[in-house]
């Protein structure tokens, strides 16, 4: 047998496991900033608690098998309804109750760039509360994920499931499976194109004459800032009750990020309809200006019905998801995050068994300082040791020697300017740290 992975799973090597690592720990920082805890659900769930929640496309993608105690189960889809089904089975949670999680989910879906079988979400979540301040505050969140992670050209494109109502009753497009297949048409305008979106509508739904379709047209190219298209939309959707309440919400939300953080990077978007059949309310998509052809990495929306199927009681809730894995592979694409393949910041050498002990104290030493070291493991030719720190990218070297340890000493080698010289461990860790991974 040939070893390989499956199709739509991968293997991380350590320069791309380690900046991962970093992403996560940058995106944590920020939840915890927003003071959301972290929680933590099973990778599998009874099959029927996922079923009818994710449309009937998403249940196609469900990885769902017996056990081997008979049991139908299913591995998670995402993180929102497990958390639905965690808020149901701890009653005593205090509202609005605030939590995030970081873990993989599974998709059986056709793989593609950027898109993976497997991969880790990073979810927010805040349930108990139907306010367009919670709404604010999770494209406030997603921002700020974005800029911890130094991504600035991106749009988050956003729109309300009360506009897409309104849209439909305009156009006549009944409620139930003839609704789902035109969202799912509209989400693809973008990608398919003006020509072909008009001819997919006049044969998929012959009710909606060319009066009608300039209107959609209208209604779906309505761009400019969030302001000018919420007036637009207001003149065309205005009328309809749901979409009079729906761009009065997006304009209260609009507000608030205003307030709090940037509209620059926000457009409000007719077009996006997003799949899963759970949304309620407002819906975001978050696509990198550079790479539109990743599809979004970072997307969410208001799901106030989902937490009530398990609990039996009205909790209104809305979160934001960021795609690691895909967004992680757009940012090495485009180079704008640094590749490691160790994160060790000094090689500690051993050039003769006498000096090993030296070796592991001045080791022992600078990790009691917080600088990350690895030892090499053998006595080996200085040469061969210096070509590893180099192939590694450790940006210092360390050699304590008979002289140098009678000195307490060191000689402190950096790798990218070829300087050496000989310190103390003091003054070895103030060069560590004065150079960072970069040069001095």
């Amino acid at each position: 047998m040939r070893p390989q992975a499956l199709r739509g799973f991968r293997d991380y090597l350590p320069e791309e496991m380690l900046a991962k690592d970093r992403m996560l720990d940058a995106v944590r920082s920020v939840f915890e900033s927003y003071g959301y805890p972290p929680v933590a659900t099973p990778a599998l769930e009874y099959a029927e608690l996922l079923l009818g929640k994710y449309g009937e496309e998403g249940e196609m993608l469900l990885y769902r098998f017996l056990d081997n105690g008979e049991r139908d189960v299913a591995m998670r889809y995402d993180l929102t309804v497990p958390l639905a089904r965690l808020i149901a089975s701890h009653g005593s949670l205090i509202m609005p109750f605030r939590r995030y999680q970081i873990a993989p989910v599974w998709r059986a879906e056709k793989p593609a760039k950027g898109r993976f079988r497997e991969f880790v979400q990073c979810d927010v979540d805040l349930v108990g509360v139907n306010d367009a301040s919670a709404d604010a505050e999770m494209l406030l969140i997603g921002q700020d994920v974005l800029r911890a992670l130094d991504v600035e050209k991106y749009r988050l494109r956003v729109n309300h499931r009360g506009i897409l109502r309104a849209m439909t009753r305009i156009l006549g497009i009944a409620d139930g499976a003839e609704e789902g297949a035109f969202l799912r048409l509209l989400d693809k305008l973008e990608k398919i194109g003006e020509e072909k979106f008009r001819g997919a509508l006049a044969k998929d739904f012959p009710q909606i004459d060319a009066a009608g379709t300039e209107r959609l047209l209208a209604i779906v190219s309505s761009g400019g800032a969030p302001a000018e298209t919420l007036a637009s939309l207001e003149v065309l959707l205005g009328s309809d009750p749901d979409g009079a309440l729906a761009i009065e919400r997006l304009r209260q939300t609009m507000e608030r990020v205003s307030a709090g953080g940037r509209l620059d990077t926000i457009v409000i978007d007719p077009s996006i309809a997003r799949g899963l059949s759970y949304y309620t309310g407002i819906i975001y998509e978050t696509f990198l200006e550079a790479l539109p052809e990743y599809g979004s990495v970072m997307s969410g929306g208001r799901y106030d019905g989902l937490v009530g199927m398990f609990a039996g009681r009205d909790l209104p809730a809305v979160g934001i998801s960021l795609g690691v894995d895909r967004l992680l592979s757009a940012l090495l694409e485009i180079g704008s995050f640094e590749s490691l393949s160790t994160p060790a910041e000094v090689l500690v050498v051993q050039f003769s068994e006498q000096g090993s002990a030296d070796a592991f104290r001045l080791a022992a030493q600078f990790r009691e300082a917080g600088v990350a070291t690895v030892i090499y493991p053998e006595a080996a030719k200085l040469k061969k040791q210096f070509q590893n720190a180099h192939n590694l990218g450790i940006p210092f070297t360390a050699v304590v020697g008979e002289s140098e340890a009678s000195r307490g000493t060191l000689q402190l080698k950096h790798m990218a300017s070829g300087e050496q010289v000989e310190v103390d461990v003091a003054a070895a860790v103030a060069r560590i740290r004065r150079a960072g991974r970069g040069t001095e």
